[in-house]
């Protein structure tokens, strides 16, 4: 069994209050929750069904993830 690391984009709702999981660069691989700790248990459970639907090489493909940067605009 191998592991895989992702990073997930966090944000949360201001509307409804929940916290919302997106792992950017898994296709698909996105979950909200009320808490931080069932998203985090969320989040996983959608890495696990998405890597299952990959092949091998698909999983091997997938493109790793930088980071985020901060633009600032004046308009």
């Amino acid at each position: 069994m191998k592991t895989y690391q992702f990073t997930a984009q966090i944000e949360k709702d201001p509307d409804n209050g929940l916290y919302t999981g997106i792992i950017p660069n898994l296709r698909g691989a996105h979950t909200q929750a009320a808490t931080l700790d069932e998203l985090q248990k969320n989040l996983k459970e959608v890495i696990e069904l998405c890597l299952e639907e990959m092949s091998t090489e698909e999983i091997n493909s997938i493109p790793e993830f930088i980071g985020f940067q901060n633009i600032s605009v004046a308009i």
